[in-house]
C-alpha cells in the first residue's frame, strides 16, 4: 500500500511539473520493446501529428446543438511542409463495420498520396471534403494539374457521448488539425478524433507508442497511433492480467437517458496507424497491417460483429520511389528479415492501446451518459496482486 501512494504520489507531481499526463509505462505496467524518444508514432523521423478536439455543453442531446465530444486527427507522413511526397503504403481490414476511404486506390497503385485523417463517423464526408479543398487551396500538387485525388479518411462511433447526428465537425476543424500537425510528443486520451470513444469497458481515445530495432547494422523505428473505441470489458488484459475481471464490478459506463442505444457489448472500433522507416514495399506493409490485429487481441479486441477494426501501414523509406515519368530504384528488406519488424507492430499497438486508456479522463456526454476512465490505482493495485507491476 505504501508503495502504491508513493508510486502515485510520483505520478501527480511529474504531471504538475511537466504538464503531461502519466502513461502506462509511469504507472509500472510492464512492456516488451525499447521505445524510442517519445514513445510515439512522431519518432520515425518526419510523420506529423495534428489535432482539433470539440467539447462544448451538457445535459440532454438536442441534435444540432449537442452536448458535442468530438475532433479530428491528422496524420503527416513525411510532414506537410513536404506536400505531395508518396509513400509505399498498404491497409487491412480484421472486421469492415467501419470506414477508410481511399483504400482501394491505396492498394491498386501501392502509393499513399495524402495525408490521412481520423474522425467520428458521421464527418467522414465534411472531412474528406474539407481536406480536398486544403489540396487546392495551398497547391498540394506543387503546381502539378492533378485530375484525380483520394482522401484516406478513417473513422469510429463516438454516439454514446456526442450528439454525432449533429455533425458539429466543420471545415475549420479539419484545418485546424492540419494547421497544429508537427513532430514531437503526442497527447493522448480525449484529444481529437478519440475525444468521444470508449474502450474495452472504460473511455478509450488516441493513444501512440513506437519501437526501435536493429536489424543487420541499421536501426530502424516502428511507430502506432490509435483511436482506440472497442472491445467488451471483461476481455480486458493488460500485461498478462485479466484486468476487466477483476474490474468487472468498477465504474462501468452510465447510460442515464432515452433511447437506449443498440451498441452491444464489445462494439465499437479501432483504426491503427503503423509508420516505420524499414524499407519496405506495399505487399509486405500489408503483412504488417496484418499483424496489427495480434496487439489489438493481446489488450481484449474480438474483432466484434459491430466493430469496424481497420488499419493502415505506411514507410518513408525509399523516398524518391514515386515518379510518373521515369523508372526508379529502390530498396527493400527481404522477407527473411521481417520478424523483428512484425514484434514491434504488435508490441507498439498493444502499448499505444493501453496509452489511450491511462490517458483518459472521465467524460460525461449527451443525456448524462457517462464512460469512466481506467483507475489508475485500482490497476497498480491489480498488476501488483498479480505480481506483474514493474519495479
Amino acid at each position: 500500500m505504501k508503495n502504491k501512494i508513493t508510486i502515485l504520489i510520483f505520478l501527480l507531481f511529474s504531471s504538475y511539473l511537466y504538464g503531461q499526463k502519466p502513461r502506462a509505462r509511469d504507472l509500472g505496467v510492464p512492456f516488451v520493446g525499447t521505445t524510442g524518444k517519445y514513445n510515439a508514432i512522431t519518432d520515425v523521423k518526419g510523420v506529423e501529428i495534428g489535432y482539433s478536439t470539440i467539447i462544448s455543453g451538457t445535459g440532454e442531446n438536442v441534435i444540432g446543438k449537442g452536448p458535442i465530444r468530438t475532433g479530428v486527427t491528422a496524420i503527416f507522413p513525411r510532414g506537410k511542409a513536404k506536400k505531395f511526397s508518396p509513400v509505399y503504403a498498404n491497409w487491412y481490414s480484421l472486421n469492415g463495420n467501419g470506414e477508410m476511404t481511399g483504400t482501394t486506390w491505396v492498394t491498386e497503385s501501392g502509393f499513399l498520396e495524402t495525408p490521412i485523417m481520423i474522425t467520428n463517423t458521421n464527418s467522414v464526408g465534411i472531412v474528406r471534403d474539407a481536406v480536398l479543398k486544403w489540396y487546392v487551396d495551398t497547391d498540394w500538387y506543387n503546381g502539378e494539374d492533378w485530375w484525380y485525388t483520394y482522401p484516406v479518411v478513417a473513422e469510429t462511433y463516438d454516439g454514446f457521448l456526442n450528439d454525432i447526428y449533429g455533425f458539429h465537425v466543420k471545415e475549420e476543424h479539419v484545418l485546424e488539425a492540419i494547421k497544429n500537425s508537427s513532430s514531437g510528443k503526442i497527447e493522448e486520451g480525449n484529444v481529437d478524433g478519440g475525444t468521444g470513444m470508449m474502450c474495452l469497458g472504460f473511455k478509450g481515445g488516441t493513444g501512440t507508442s513506437s519501437r526501435v530495432i536493429k536489424l543487420k547494422d541499421s536501426t530502424y523505428t516502428i511507430g502506432a497511433i490509435v483511436q482506440s473505441n472497442f472491445g467488451a470489458k471483461r476481455n480486458l488484459s493488460i500485461s498478462g492480467v485479466p484486468v476487466g475481471i477483476e474490474l468487472n464490478d468498477t465504474l462501468n459506463y452510465v447510460f442515464n437517458a432515452p433511447p437506449k442505444s443498440r451498441r452491444q457489448e464489445g462494439d465499437g472500433s479501432i483504426i491503427v496507424i503503423i509508420a516505420t522507416d524499414v524499407p519496405l514495399l506495399p505487399h509486405q506493409l500489408k503483412r504488417i497491417a496484418q499483424r496489427i490485429p495480434l496487439g489489438v487481441g493481446i489488450v481484449g479486441g474480438r474483432g466484434s460483429n459491430g466493430s469496424g477494426d481497420i488499419f493502415l501501414a505506411f514507410s518513408t523509406a525509399n523516398e524518391k520511389a514515386f515518379n510518373r515519368d521515369k523508372v526508379t530504384t529502390v530498396e527493400t528488406m527481404s522477407n527473411d528479415q521481417l520478424m523483428p519488424v512484425f514484434e514491434a507492430t504488435v508490441q507498439a499497438v498493444e502499448e499505444a492501446i493501453i496509452n489511450a486508456m491511462v490517458a483518459a479522463e472521465t467524460m460525461e456526454g449527451i443525456n448524462g451518459n457517462k464512460a469512466f476512465a481506467l483507475p489508475h490505482d485500482l490497476l497498480i493495485e491489480t498488476l501488483k496482486k498479480y505480481n506483474r507491476l514493474k519495479k
